[in-house]
């Protein structure tokens, strides 16, 4: 490799790691994003430039995905994200997979370590790929959320995953016997299958509240894999980029759960919510409906207001409303801050996304465990399209599947607005005796007209 290239390699994974540091905050996180992007040009150009490759279809691929990324940039609102972050996460995933395809194709004269880099490459991008294909139809709602769960249905994954590393295994030895992996054709092709297999039946018994952290997991794995490819065609920057994005995945999905209360195993082989409502008897209680007007006046006299932003503000698109709603609080002498549970919304982020999209302050941010000790105090908390990250079965009903979830205690404010359209529980599909709480009134209707109209009444007044 020659040392202009070894030079870009360093500048890639530099501007990589600090890139990936500037994410962790707001204020930073697009400065972040782009030096990460210009990290990844110069690691392209310097590995295309030292390639002595045919550009033409290079060019054409550029010339479509660039098209294809503009227009979903500009397209896609922010209601879609998970979705979007979904099918980058499998793309990622398959062209790991094609790359390990290829240099099995290729391949004359295979060392050992390179014949167990194909097969992972191939496993790992295999299971992200069609994993991350079954967690977009969840998430944008053309499969259906809830668990598919089967009698046998863990034995069968175990199996699987057992007869795809005995695949493997055979592709290897015939690579050390051989000296190159073209013979055992068959055996690839067992292995490539049943990752695809493997990566469906994966995510099919995973539902409800737990699809945040399946979207964290699938991008660790399209990193492993993509750092796999790095070993697989010798590439550092490929293996630094993929490390980078593989663990920040991994610590992201441990957060995720930790934020539920949940291990790893309990989220892959657990089948959330597969228990819904299931032989329960529906919750019982008088719900409290109260106009917008009417809730104007009570937020009048508030010194403590606490929004609680889930995927409901994300569909209404009202986060620009909230945070001229919360500048008319402060300077009516409120308190204001926004509780935001780590698993809200439908991807790891999604609320403080939103968020900084209006500019909302960094500083009024909070997390659950910031705000929950001194719930009594707050005069108003106002939930707007949250669900199961405010329901109050994770720490009253054992029975219930969101039971040990650690939630924001809003049921324990003096008073809470839920915003919501109708009555119908989350994405989890669990019901909600927080609507049923006497501190509790419910505002039904579109969560950007309900906040927009006390907007108006605190304008006029």
């Amino acid at each position: 490799m020659a040392a202009w290239q070894v030079f870009a390699y360093i500048a890639a994974s530099i501007l990589f790691i600090t890139g990936l540091k500037m994410l962790s905050r707001p204020e930073t996180a697009r400065r972040g994003n782009r030096l990460s992007a210009v990290g990844m040009l110069i690691a392209v150009v310097a590995t295309l430039a030292a390639g002595g490759l045919d550009y033409t279809w290079i060019l054409v691929g550029l010339v479509i995905g660039a098209a294809v990324g503009a227009v979903a940039a500009r397209r896609v609102q922010m209601t879609g994200m998970p979705e979007m972050v979904a099918l980058l996460n499998g793309s990622g995933g398959l062209a790991s997979m094609l790359v390990g395809w290829a240099e099995f194709v290729r391949a004359t004269d295979v060392a050992t370590f390179s014949a167990v880099a194909i097969v992972l490459t191939v496993l790992i991008g295999g299971i992200a790929a069609s994993g991350s294909v079954v967690a977009f139809g969840k998430l944008s709602e053309r499969i259906d959320g809830k668990p598919y769960l089967f009698r046998g249905q863990k034995t069968l994954n175990a199996a699987l995953l057992a007869l795809a590393l005995a695949a493997a295994g055979f592709v290897v030895a015939d690579a050390v016997v051989a000296g190159g992996v073209g013979g055992t054709a068959l055996a690839f092709a067992l292995v490539l299958l049943l990752a695809l297999a493997l990566g469906v039946l994966a995510v099919i018994p995973i539902g409800g509240a737990d699809m945040p952290i399946v979207v964290a997991l699938l991008n660790s794995y399209s990193g492993l894999a993509a750092a796999a490819a790095g070993f697989v065609i010798d590439n550092n920057v490929l293996v630094v980029a993929g490390s980078l994005v593989g663990a920040s995945g991994f610590i992201l999905t441990m957060i995720m759960c930790k934020a539920m209360n949940r291990s790893l195993a309990n989220v892959l082989f657990g089948g959330f919510g597969a228990t819904i409502t299931a032989g329960t008897a529906p919750q019982q209680g008088v719900v409290k409906p109260l106009s917008a007007e009417d809730a104007y006046f009570i937020l009048e006299a508030a010194d403590s207001v606490v929004f609680v932003p889930g995927y409901g503000m994300a569909v209404a698109q009202a986060q620009h409303v909230v945070q001229e709603l919360a500048e008319l609080l402060s300077k009516n002498g409120a308190d204001v801050r926004h509780a935001i549970h780590p698993v809200a919304g439908r991807m790891p982020g999604h609320m403080n996304v939103l968020l900084a999209e209006a500019n909302v302050p960094y500083e009024q941010l909070v997390e659950p465990e910031d705000v929950n000790p001194a719930m009594e105090t707050i005069d108003v908390a106002i939930v707007i399209g949250a669900n199961d990250v405010v329901n109050p079965a994770a720490k009253e009903d054992p029975a219930s599947p969101l039971y040990g979830m650690p939630i924001i205690e809003v049921d324990r404010a003096r008073t809470c607005f839920v915003l919501k359209r109708s009555m119908n529980p989350g994405f989890a599909g669990v019901d909600n005796s927080l609507f049923f709480k006497d501190n509790t009134r419910m505002i039904f209707g579109d969560a950007k007209a309900t906040i927009t109209a006390m907007v108006a009444a605190f304008k006029e007044a």
